[in-house]
C-alpha cells in the first residue's frame, strides 16, 4: 500500500488508462512516429509470442521476453540520438531494433547460426552491434550498469555531445554493481541514464522484497541527482521523460535514473512459471493497463487508427515474422574453426596448430560416419 500511494502521487504519466492525454505533456511526436512507435511495440509483442512457442517446439534453446513492457523500452530508446549508446539487458529487442537491429539479425543470433553476427558464441537473446551502438548483452544481474557508466565517462572526457542509456530490473537495484555505478555516475557527472524496467518481479522475488524505500527513483537522491518515477505502460510519457534526461546528461548536467513502473505480464523466461509465486488477479489486473491497448486507444482518438488497419498490420508482420524464420532456419551453424577466430588480430602458431587439428580430427569423423 506505501508503494501504490508513493506511485500515485509522484509518477508521470501522459496517457490515461482510457488512451486519453494530457495535453499540458504530450511531447507533440508527429502521425509518422506514433505510428512507428505502434509498429515497434506490436512486432516487439508478436515476436515473443513466436519465440515462446518455437522454444516449446524445440526449434530454439531459449528466450526471454518482454511482454506487457514494450512501452518502457520502445519508448526509452525512441528519445535517442544517433551516436548515444544503448546498454541492454536482456529483454530489449525492441530497443536495439528502434537502433536499426534488424528482425534477420535477431532471428540469427536466436538461432546462432553461420550469420549471427556473435557468431553462435552468445546465449540467445543475448545481442550486439557496435556499429548501432548496442553493447553486448551479458547474463549477470547488474554487470552492465557499471559498463554504461563507462561509456558515459568516457564520451565526457572526449568531449563528444554523447550519453548512455542502460536498462536493468528492480532486482538488478539489490547488486552492487548498481549503487557503486550511481555513486560514481553521481561524483563525476556522467552522461548516463539509468533506466530501471521495475516490473515488479525479479523471477520470483516481489519487489518489496528489493527494498524497504517506497520507490526505486527515489535512491537518486542518495547519490546527489534526479530520479523520476514514470507510468511504464505509457509509451509517451516514457519518451518524453527519457529525451529530457538526454538533453541534460549531453549538455552537461549529469545523470538521471528513471523507474518505469510496468509489469512483466509473461513468465521471465521460457525456463520459468510464474503460476509458481503470483497468483493470476494480479496478472489479470495488470492486463487491463497492457501498453499497447492504452496507445492504440490514443491512436483511434486520434484517428490514426482503426480495426481494419490493425488486422492489416498484424497480417504483415505475421508474414514478415514467419518468411524471415524460414530463411534463417535454413542457415548452418558456424563452421567449427571460427572459435579460434576474434582471439588475437593476427593467429598464432599455436592456435592455428590446435585449429588444423581441429580440423583433421573433424574430416577422419566424417569418413568414418559416411563409411557406415
Amino acid at each position: 500500500m506505501k508503494a501504490a500511494v508513493a506511485v500515485e502521487d509522484k509518477i508521470v504519466r501522459v496517457l490515461g488508462e482510457g488512451g486519453e492525454v494530457d495535453a499540458s505533456k504530450d511531447p507533440r511526436l508527429s502521425d509518422r512516429d506514433l505510428l512507428t512507435l505502434y509498429r515497434a511495440m506490436l512486432l516487439n509483442r508478436m515476436v515473443d509470442e513466436r519465440m515462446f512457442r518455437l522454444q516449446r517446439q524445440g526449434r530454439i534453446a531459449f528466450y526471454i521476453g518482454a511482454t506487457g513492457e514494450e512501452a518502457a523500452i520502445i519508448g526509452a530508446a525512441f528519445a535517442m540520438g544517433e551516436k548515444d549508446w544503448v546498454v541492454p539487458c536482456y529483454r530489449e529487442f525492441g530497443a536495439a531494433y528502434v537502433r536499426g537491429f534488424t528482425l534477420r539479425d535477431f532471428f540469427c543470433q536466436i538461432f546462432g547460426n553461420a550469420q549471427d553476427l556473435t557468431k553462435g558464441r552468445q546465449m540467445p537473446v543475448h545481442i550486439a552491434s557496435s556499429r548501432l551502438h548496442v553493447l553486448s548483452v551479458s547474463s549477470p544481474v547488474g554487470t552492465q550498469i557499471p559498463h554504461a557508466v563507462g561509456l558515459a565517462i568516457a564520451a565526457k572526457i572526449r568531449k563528444a555531445k554523447e550519453a548512455a542509456l542502460v536498462f536493468f530490473g528492480d532486482g538488478a537495484t539489490s547488486e552492487g554493481d548498481f549503487h557503486v555505478s550511481m555513486n560514481f555516475a553521481g561524483v563525476f557527472r556522467a552522461p548516463c541514464v539509468f533506466l530501471c524496467r521495475n516490473n515488479q518481479w525479479a523471477i520470483s522475488v516481489p519487489r518489496e522484497r528489493q527494498t524497504a524505500a517506497p520507490s526505486i527513483e527515489i535512491k537518486a537522491k542518495a547519490y546527489g541527482f534526479e530520479g523520476v518515477l514514470v507510468d511504464g505502460n505509457d509509451v509517451l510519457a516514457i519518451y518524453a521523460t527519457t529525451k529530457k534526461a538526454f538533453e541534460k546528461a549531453r549538455s552537461g548536467g549529469g545523470p538521471t535514473l528513471i523507474e518505469a513502473f510496468t509489469y512483466r505480464l509473461g513468465p521471465h523466461s521460457t525456463s520459468d512459471d510464474p503460476h509458481a509465486y503470483r497468483g493470476e488477479d494480479e496478472v489479470e489486473l495488470w492486463k487491463k493497463k497492457d501498453p499497447l491497448i492504452r496507445f492504440r486507444e490514443y491512436l483511434e482518438k486520434r484517428k490514426l487508427w482503426h480495426q481494419d488497419r490493425e488486422t492489416k498490420l498484424m497480417q504483415d508482420l505475421n508474414e514478415e515474422i514467419l518468411s524471415t524464420l524460414k530463411e534463417v532456419e535454413q542457415i548452418p551453424p558456424p563452421p567449427p574453426e571460427s572459435i579460434f577466430e576474434d582471439v588475437y588480430a593476427v593467429m598464432p602458431w599455436h592456435l592455428r596448430e590446435q585449429r588444423d587439428q581441429l580440423l583433421r580430427w573433424l574430416e577422419e569423423r566424417k569418413k568414418i560416419t559416411e563409411s557406415y
